[in-house]
């Protein structure tokens, strides 16, 4: 009986051992290491889609100014703050005049000198011409006298150099004239010189527009070019937006775009594209693209980030798979493909994608196809996979 009731025990204990190994082996199988990779599966439909382009900018201003001196100086009041509007002719600060209104004052003491000195000029003139006619006359009587015998060969020769005289003073008083005239000419060019700097002086507003910044406050030095006040045309605020390089084949003046400011992301601006940048950015691959507001937003701020999606026209029919389906296999891109319970990888050729997770299959797939969107891990090609409607849980 003892024997009898070991044996049991044993048989027993052997047969739970067994049944523990099964399950050990069917959890393995089925949950462990060895399991099938749950995946979502789609198919391959034809249809068409509207491509469009995403990326983000900066808010800036098409026009936008630095107001500064022609000449260095020292800054004598500035009158206006940031965030002001101003008017175009405006004056916006004045930088120290130094001696300009006494040099200007010397020159309109000279410019009036050199006016005198022409009235002067032209009295000399008179005279040398009344002269002259006075020499030519008497010369014409000495001539009839000489004639006559009635005067000496050298009295006629006396008044004969008398007109050659006379003569020669109309020659000098001309010059003199010309030369009064001339350096008039000299004296108002140089005034109008010392106005324009003075004029210069007086910094004016180029346009209607916002200061956006004073660089410098009374009593600071500049220098020749340097900005003083800066200001914008709220009017050119435009969006500044990157795009890649492999994806903006369509771009185009006029696409119409949409734009979602960072200060309110839940509303989209229309807007489009105002300006293609002829040099792009060769490092990061990205081309620079200037897209205006339909109507400028009150609030924007220079400098805002904003989202931009760019709508481009749309494509022929053609297969279209969710874009988190493709996958890349060293250098080529493709989508795992579901065929008689094994999947297998088929490199695809791609063309445009859509802004809702649509991409164009150009070829490597037939209509109806089975091909994985998401997968619990990495997939390999001998990988066994389950086929789910969802991964809760699961890595994509």
């Amino acid at each position: 009986m003892k024997l009898n009731g070991l044996i049991s025990r044993r048989i027993g204990i052997s047969l739970l051992a067994l049944a523990l190994l099964v399950l050990f082996a069917m959890v393995i199988v089925r949950a462990g290491p060895f399991a099938p990779v749950r995946v979502t599966l789609a198919s391959t439909s034809e249809g068409t889609i509207r491509p469009a382009l995403f990326g983000i900018g900066t808010v800036e201003a098409q026009r936008s100014y630095l107001v500064g001196p022609t000449t260095a100086g020292r800054v004598s009041r500035v009158l206006v703050d940031v965030g002001e509007t101003v008017r175009a002719g405006q004056l916006l600060a004045e930088m120290d005049p130094v001696d300009l209104d006494e040099r200007i004052g010397a020159l309109a003491a000279s410019v009036a000198r050199a006016k005198s000195a022409i009235q002067a000029a032209e009295a000399q003139q008179q005279d040398a011409g009344a002269r002259h006619r006075l020499a030519a006359a008497n010369t014409r009587r000495y001539l009839d006298l000489g004639e006559k015998k009635f005067v000496s060969s050298s009295a006629v020769e006396i008044k004969q150099q008398e007109q050659i005289s006379a003569s020669a003073g109309i020659d000098v008083a001309a010059a003199n004239l010309a030369a009064a005239r001339q350096e008039l000419q000299r004296l108002q060019a140089e005034k109008a010189g010392l106005g324009q700097q003075r004029r210069n002086i007086r910094l004016l507003a180029p346009a209607d527009g916002v200061i956006t910044a004073r660089d410098a406050e009374a009593g600071s030095t500049v220098v020749a070019g340097q900005a003083v006040i800066r200001l914008v045309e709220p009017s050119s605020l435009w969006v500044k937006v990157r795009l890649d390089q492999a994806h903006s084949r369509g771009l185009a003046l006029g696409l119409p775009a949409e734009i979602a400011l960072r200060s309110n992301v839940s509303q989209a601006l229309p807007g489009k594209v105002a300006r293609l940048e002829l040099v792009s950015d060769s490092v990061t691959e990205e081309r620079v693209v200037q897209v205006a507001f339909d109507q400028i937003p009150s609030g924007v701020a220079l400098g805002e980030l904003a989202e931009v999606s760019l709508q481009l026209p749309a494509t022929e029919d053609a297969l279209l798979l969710p874009n988190a389906s493709i996958k890349r296999q060293g250098e080529q891109n493709g989508v795992w493909v579901f065929r008689d319970g094994k999947i297998g990888f088929a490199p695809v050729k791609l063309g445009a994608s859509s802004l809702d997770g649509q991409v164009q299959v150009l070829d490597g797939l037939p209509v109806g196809a089975q091909v994985v969107v998401h997968s619990e891990k990495e997939l390999t090609a001998g990988s066994r996979v389950k086929v789910v409607d969802s991964l809760v849980g699961g890595g994509a």
